[in-house]
């Protein structure tokens, strides 16, 4: 890759990183929460996890899908947790034990088998709670699923338009 194509590709990521923060200074206000911070850490999150998934369209899919599992099992760990409230130190230890245990088993299936996705959707859920009111685990996925499906879909974004500058640049 000739410096200049580098450059360009450099200069088109951080245009795209700009306009993530744009979407999310023009999108925040419209979320369920975060209206006054907005979330543009979680796409950025997402972002890099299209980028370990192999940066192509199968990948990216792959992400997606474990991003959203990985939501899913968050919230089920939470209200896991609550079956264990009689043992209060260990209840959110025993509910994590459990579908982690079971998460693993999905690295068997096809399409759905991108764990790291999972594990980093999941953490960046429980990070997301501990800045919104209790009782808002749904309203909290619905946030993290559409700046993760953005930041995702730049992921995308970033790879194809490197290609192109790329080959108008390199002709």
């Amino acid at each position: 890759m000739k410096k200049i194509s580098f450059a360009a590709g450099s200069a088109w990521t951080a245009l795209l990183a700009f306009v993530i923060v744009i979407i999310d200074q023009l999108l925040k206000k419209y979320m369920p929460i975060g209206a006054e911070t907005g979330f543009t850490y979680v796409a950025f999150v997402a972002w890099a996890v299209y980028f370990f998934s192999g940066c192509t369209l199968k990948g990216g899919i792959r992400a997606m899908l474990g991003w959203a599992i990985g939501i899913g099992f968050s919230i089920g760990i939470v209200k896991l947790a609550g079956l264990f409230a009689c043992t209060p130190f260990f209840c959110v230890p025993i509910a994590v034990f459990i579908v982690v245990f079971l998460v693993l088993y999905l690295e068997k299936v096809p399409w759905i088998d991108l764990i790291p996705a999972m594990f980093v959707a999941s953490g960046t859920y429980f990070g997301m709670i501990n800045y919104v009111a209790p009782g808002d685990l749904a309203n909290c996925a619905y946030v993290e699923i559409i700046y993760g499906f953005i930041g995702l879909l730049f992921g995308w974004i970033t790879i194809e338009g490197k290609k192109v500058l790329s080959k108008m640049i390199e002709k």
